[in-house]
């Protein structure tokens, strides 16, 4: 019996996707962050629930519509179980005790954050499942799949401390979303061959890697931008990390575009995920020390450190690879990071 619930444990573990539970509880903390309920714990605890909730739910629908393709792309991968042979069933029940958790979670927490959980299953199915399955769809998958990863979480924390929508949320929200869009186009280039086998018309499949790059950057740039102008009381420390930060994505990208090594491909588009995630993780830093009292220098040394660790991360990663497991290459937990729906909604982009 211990051995059954282990497993079970693992297969949840599994499927909640680490690096997914980082991304979107960070949206979900900016959220709460931006009325100033980062502090209240059980919001912050109530909000990562339905969070984690919702990340398994989305996932498991997109593995179970995608098997086909992860049996070319990711044969035998132990972080997708259906191409590695578990069964269908084991993936429902985590489905339906993620749901079951999330739904409880996003009741107590008031009727809108329900609301919005609501509709991100609903968009989530509709992604990943017959008759619409959204995510055949190219440009419609492109632009749907980021909001459910961005604009569930975020909303989610925004709404969970009962305070009303302003015009600076949702700015912020856009640039979550334009980066977040310029990030996911990324993914692609991981499954670029299984999505041309099986007919799926990807915005890599349709237009190449160089027009995929470009558009990457303008949207990561435009993403920026919008964030810079949307946030209280930005420091020059903030603005000073986002530049820098943004400069190595469109320097990142640019090789990207001139690469035609499948192992630079997973390398680079890991190196600009974790680049994505230090600036997220910056923005987040900022909007929590606010309400703290933090002194400027404070606030700046933080940042600072911020961005040496995420350069450390992302120069590690350039220089030694993904890890090897076996005799295939494993795409780095960095890259995940930039799914949802389709990793939460999975893998995403399609």
């Amino acid at each position: 019996m211990s051995g059954w619930v282990a497993a079970r444990v693992r297969l949840v573990v599994l499927m909640a996707r680490p690096a997914l539970v980082l991304l979107l509880g960070s949206y979900a903390c900016i959220g709460l962050a931006q009325h100033g309920n980062a502090q209240r714990l059980w919001l912050v605890a109530g909000a990562l629930v339905v969070v984690v909730g919702y990340l398994l739910v989305s996932v498991v629908l997109n593995d179970l519509a995608d098997a086909e393709v992860d049996r070319i792309n990711l044969p035998g991968d132990r972080r997708r179980p259906l191409a590695s042979g578990s069964a269908p069933a084991d993936l429902v029940v985590v489905a339906v005790v993620g749901g079951v958790l999330a739904l409880g979670a996003a009741a107590a927490l008031g009727w809108r954050v329900l609301a919005v959980l609501l509709v991100g299953l609903l968009v989530g199915a509709a992604y990943s499942l017959p008759p619409l399955r959204l995510s055949k769809r190219g440009a419609v998958a492109s632009l749907l799949l980021p909001l459910n990863v961005v604009g569930v979480p975020y909303l989610v924390g925004l709404l969970a401390g009962g305070g009303d929508v302003r015009r600076t949320d949702l700015v912020l929200l856009g640039g979550l979303y334009a980066a977040v869009i310029g990030r996911l186009l990324l993914k692609d280039f991981r499954d670029v061959r299984g999505d041309a086998l099986l007919g799926k018309r990807t915005f890599l499949v349709r237009h190449g890697r160089v027009v995929t790059c470009r558009v990457s950057a303008a949207l990561s740039v435009l993403g920026g931008g919008l964030l810079m102008a949307a946030v209280p009381d930005r420091t020059p420390a903030l603005v000073g990390l986002y530049v820098v930060g943004l400069a190595a994505v469109v320097a990142l990208l640019r090789r990207l575009s001139r690469t035609t090594s499948p192992r630079d491909d997973t390398v680079l588009v890991g190196a600009i995920a974790v680049v994505g995630r230090g600036l997220v993780a910056g923005l987040l830093a900022h909007l929590a020390m606010r309400p703290l009292g933090w002194t400027a220098w404070q606030q700046a040394l933080t940042l600072l450190a911020l961005g040496v660790l995420t350069a450390g991360l992302a120069s590690d990663l350039l220089r030694h690879g993904p890890q090897v497991r076996g005799t295939a290459p494993a795409a780095p937990a960095e890259a995940d990071e930039a799914d949802e729906s389709d990793e939460a909604a999975r893998r995403t982009t399609r």
